[in-house]
């Protein structure tokens, strides 16, 4: 296969092949992230068309931001049955299926089926979760910087590829935009056939940064059964106040990001008389911002204590919330807000990644991490129905931006009861 040959390649460079998977998942990701922020996009053409109300299509794309986090915990049992790439591969298919499918709607009903259960399915197979197991199995060293990068990519790909579908649609119409989306997971899935392998293990190599010190052998690939590991895991970690703090304010970060900004937005612009593609482009402004601001919370959370980073993202985020109002929609004041925003868009991620790895342990971090994520989608899925509730019954989006700057703030307070020494929470999953 091309990845055995690749790695021998990289090997006499010196170039350990967790660099590779890195590149291969930061670009699924980014595809995939796409496909979930698309809709923002589509919602004016969607009510120009059909007379949906922004309540009811919102309500489709609640249903997917709830889904999108609910199958995290058995995306991550999934992956440790399956193997990333058979795993990647069937989201992928999943998805596509979906939006071709969609091409020829007409109905309500089948964009809440399409574009609600069927997308929130297969994007919630691999979701932030493939992230955090690409992390964990290839690397000992540099594991807060890799998680910074693929969460990067997450945020990024939802809020790139705007600009373009905006152009695409107003030029050509929203199919033409949903078609483009199709081509590029079809690129995507070519790619992760090609390089993806599910461990080290698989081309004779250690994990990076691994030089062969290990206390214990790397895990085994698991045997247990998808809802027996994903429940049993819930179960433990419910216990801890450790889990439900996390919980909560990841629940927070999606109510205040892919829910809120992500899906109305735009549309909040176009009720100031911004045109469709200018709001796109501050979009894309965001992404540009949060790939450092990500990246540069990866390095941040390998150097510093995890708490008082969280701290400072939820409470710089809330008061961004609280002023957007205020900017009085400018070129100016959308600039600064885009900026301040979008530096702190998902750099919550990869301290949340570290808190949860240190608290409950690296054997069953990414399962714990993907009910943590469940939270962030359940709060996603809250802000974006209620942000068009809020458009359809009182003809203002503030009130919901006011709600998630709140929200924040109270985010911000409840990290620091975490007490400062990382003790272990769960045991280890025993063996099937």
């Amino acid at each position: 296969m091309i990845s055995n040959w690749l790695a021998a390649a990289l090997a006499r460079r010196n170039i350990h092949y967790g660099w590779v998977m890195v590149a291969a998942t930061f670009f699924a990701a980014l595809v995939s992230a796409g496909t979930v922020g698309a809709p923002g996009v589509f919602i004016a053409p969607l009510q120009q068309e059909f007379g949906w109300s922004t309540a009811e299509i919102s309500s489709a794309l609640s249903i997917r931001f709830m889904l999108f986090g609910l199958m995290a915990p058995f995306a991550a049992a999934l992956l440790n049955r399956y193997g990333l790439r058979n795993v990647t591969l069937a989201a992928q298919l999943i998805v596509v299926s979906a939006l071709v499918l969609s091409l020829g709607m007409t109905k309500l009903w089948q964009l809440i089926l399409l574009w609600g259960v069927v997308i929130g399915v297969g994007t919630g197979m691999t979701a932030l979760v493939l992230g955090a197991t690409i992390a964990a199995r290839w690397f000992v060293a540099r594991r807060g910087l890799v998680v910074g990068i693929l969460s990067a990519s997450v945020a990024t790909g939802q809020l790139l590829f705007l600009p373009l579908l905006a152009s695409l649609t107003d030029r050509f119409g929203w199919r033409i935009g949903l078609s483009f989306i199709c081509v590029l997971l079809a690129i995507s899935a070519v790619v992760v056939f090609l390089v993806l392998r599910d461990r080290p293990s698989d081309l004779g190599l250690r994990p990076y940064g691994d030089n062969g010190a290990q206390a214990q052998p790397l895990p085994a690939p698991s045997t247990a059964p998808v809802m027996a590991a994903a429940l049993g895991t819930l179960r433990d970690a419910s216990k801890s106040g450790v889990f439900w703090v996390l919980f909560a304010t990841f629940f927070v970060c999606g109510a205040s990001t892919n829910g809120l900004v992500q899906v109305h937005l735009i549309p909040m612009c176009l009720d100031y008389g911004i045109p469709q593609v200018e709001a796109a482009s501050l979009l894309a402004a965001m992404g540009i911002f949060d790939f450092f601001g990500t990246i540069g919370s990866g390095w941040l959370s390998d150097r510093f204590d995890n708490r008082f980073l969280l701290f400072w993202y939820y409470g710089l985020r809330g008061l961004s919330l609280v002023a957007l109002p205020f900017t009085d929609f400018s070129f100016y004041g959308l600039s600064l807000f885009a900026m301040f925003y979008g530096l702190d868009w998902i750099a919550t991620v990869p301290p949340t990644v570290r808190l949860t790895a240190q608290r409950f342990g690296p054997e069953r971090a990414n399962l714990v991490f993907g009910w943590i994520f469940a939270g962030h989608q359940i709060g996603a899925a809250a802000a974006a129905f209620g942000a068009g509730l809020s458009r359809t019954l009182l003809a203002s989006y503030l009130p919901a931006f006011f709600a998630a700057g709140a929200l924040c703030l109270i985010a911000s307070a409840m990290v620091l009861t975490l007490s400062r020494q990382p003790k272990p929470v769960l045991a280890p999953q025993p063996a099937e």
